[in-house]
């Protein structure tokens, strides 16, 4: 189980993408933000390792493949029910899973990054009272948000429905190829 990680920091109201937007109209649910739940995780050892076994889970089962070749689409936001997806769709299930096994949907935020090639990029980023971790389909290890080598872009707010800016003002029109 980590130490502890830093909690990044917000920037003011961003616009989701145009494909976030989308799956929202198609599932509302999935997109629906309840005040009521805890905005961070407490992290003790069974939910640490929940989450690290999850991550790995996903990443082990899902085929990574480009919106693209998948749905003939630039951009498309969805699960992976058939086995194939892109980081976002990934990402999607990792929340879905967790959100099943108890954790506060409220403290799992979808997150717009660019990666290391200089792309577009979706995380999912665990909030939580030990600061702030990232789940990734690129990597095996669940890491604090600031051993990525990322730069973060934008993410879903904690404290309402809409998306934050994480300090880069500049975003990506898509997330990621795969």
């Amino acid at each position: 189980m980590p130490v502890s990680a830093d909690a990044i920091h917000t920037a003011g109201h961003a616009g989701p993408t145009p494909a976030w937007i989308a799956f929202c109209a198609q599932m509302p649910n999935e997109c629906a933000y309840d005040m009521s739940e805890p905005a961070t995780i407490v992290l003790d050892p069974a939910t640490w390792k929940a989450i690290v076994e999850i991550n790995e889970r996903v990443n082990d089962t899902i085929i990574p493949v480009t919106d693209q070749d998948h749905w003939g689409v630039a951009d498309r936001w969805d699960y992976p029910d058939d086995g194939l997806g892109d980081c976002e769709d990934i990402q999607l299930l990792k929340r879905r899973l967790l959100t099943e096994a108890g954790l506060p949907h409220r403290a799992l935020r979808m997150t717009v990054v660019i990666d290391e090639l200089g792309a577009g990029h979706a995380v999912l980023m665990a909030r939580t009272d030990r600061g702030d971790f990232i789940l990734d389909n690129k990597r095996k290890a669940v890491l604090p948000w600031q051993e990525t080598g990322y730069r973060y872009v934008k993410r879903e707010g904690s404290d309402n429905a809409a998306w934050v800016w994480l300090g880069n003002l500049s975003a990506p029109i898509m997330t990621a190829t795969k």
